[in-house]
């Protein structure tokens, strides 16, 4: 937000100052215009005229994002020397690419050989995605933002339902565990995950979604005929999005099985295949530590799905025992740059092996019955154990549709 307001004060600093933009009176801007050919390029243009041949003209350019600093960064226009000129600088998206929806403010800098030097009022582009005729729909995220989705395919109950599962899913987060949008959010819902993909200048073959935390956009495949997956999904973006924003810092990251398991506990209840492969590890005593779960996870299904499952497990854990207001101190002092260690100890009192070893104590039970089970009725438990296998080769087909991980941590 605070980023959005320096941007606003800066375009009308230079249109409340015209002696700014006039400051060299033989210069004359003919023509300034910018063509987006997404998700490739933009490509900027300008006219100008002087009573000097024109020697120097840069493109200045502010992207509209959460920063740890202000950044305005600056393009050499090609053109050729003369008293008239046409410029222009083209934005090459393989180097450094903009998410749809993208807003960049960007002025231009124009000197001849006489001295004389203007900068052009400030303007917007819109890196929008042509492509498809985009539909909108604008609610408010709570606790009281802007909330704006865009799509194409579907009819406005589709958006409308994405909508809900949206502000809903902003609703737990802000009463579960206190945090809240810091910027307006732009959702984009493409209808296919091919679809999604050709928004992107180099896509992973798995995705499905992808949050862009610094810009409040997200851009994610959901197809109308799947609406009840596209509302987890969707929720699930929506939540590392704002927790992101609310630990944007230099200093630090989360774990990521706090990051993973936020946005899997705010889905709602473990879904019962992911809960199956919790289950086979507790019996089994194949459960992965805590610690092992602060980097990023197995490439490996099985072991990515425990991954996931473990997580929520593990947040549920410590917000049904401690509560928002411990979760919210964890999250500020690793914000502040706090190890994942020290943060836990200031705010829990035990480090990440000390929550290991208290989180297998309320899934411990389970591995006793199970091990007693074993003894008694061996014939029973190696039925079960058939019947669990066949679960869990059901769930690893029916989630291959699982794929709306973000590129940046997963």
């Amino acid at each position: 937000m605070i980023k959005r307001i320096g941007l606003i004060i800066s375009v009308l600093f230079w249109l409340l100052n015209p002696s700014l933009v006039a400051a060299g009176a033989g210069i004359t801007v003919i023509d300034s215009e910018v063509s987006v050919d997404f998700p490739s390029k933009a490509v900027f243009t300008l006219e100008a005229e002087s009573s000097a041949n024109i020697v120097d003209v840069r493109l200045y350019y502010q992207v509209d994002k959460m920063n740890y600093a202000e950044v305005v960064s600056e393009g050499w226009a090609d053109f050729t020397s003369a008293s008239r000129i046409a410029a222009n600088w083209v934005w090459d998206m393989t180097n450094a690419s903009l998410p749809p929806g993208a807003e960049v403010a960007y002025w231009w800098m124009i000197k001849d050989g006489a001295g004389n030097t203007i900068e052009t009022s400030p303007e917007i582009m819109h890196f929008d995605d042509t492509r498809y005729s985009w539909q909108s729909l604008t609610g408010i995220a709570p606790p009281g933002g802007n909330l704006t989705l865009f799509w194409y395919e579907g009819s406005e109950s589709f958006a409308q339902a994405l909508m809900n599962a949206c502000q809903e899913g902003l609703a737990r987060l802000t009463q579960d565990i206190g945090t809240y949008p810091e910027r307006p959010i732009k959702i984009y819902i493409y209808a296919s995950t091919d679809d999604l993909r050709g928004a992107m200048i180099f896509p992973q073959e798995w995705s499905g979604g992808v949050a862009f935390m610094e810009f409040g956009i997200i851009a994610i495949g959901i197809p109308p005929g799947e609406l009840d997956w596209g509302r987890k999904a969707l929720v699930h973006e929506l939540t590392h999005l704002v927790v992101h924003q609310a630990t944007f810092s230099p200093y630090g990251r989360l774990p990521l099985w706090l990051d993973e398991g936020l946005a899997m506990y705010n889905e709602g209840e473990l879904d019962p295949v992911f809960r199956s492969y919790l289950e086979r590890a507790i019996s089994e005593d194949e459960l992965i530590s805590v610690r092992s779960l602060c980097s990023p996870f197995s490439a490996y299904t099985e072991k990515a799905r425990l991954s996931y499952a473990e997580s929520y497990s593990l947040v549920e854990y410590l917000l049904d025992n401690y509560g928002q207001d411990k979760m919210l101190d964890l999250l500020a002092l690793l914000k502040q740059g706090s190890t994942y260690d020290e943060a836990l100890t200031e705010v829990y009192g035990f480090d990440i092996d000390g929550l290991d070893a208290l989180w297998r104590t309320t899934v411990e039970p389970h591995t006793v019955i199970a091990s007693e089970a074993r003894q008694s009725h061996p014939a029973l438990i190696a039925a079960l154990a058939a019947l669990a296998t066949a679960l869990v080769l059901w769930g690893a087909l029916a989630l291959e549709k699982w794929t709306w991980r973000r590129s940046s941590g997963k």
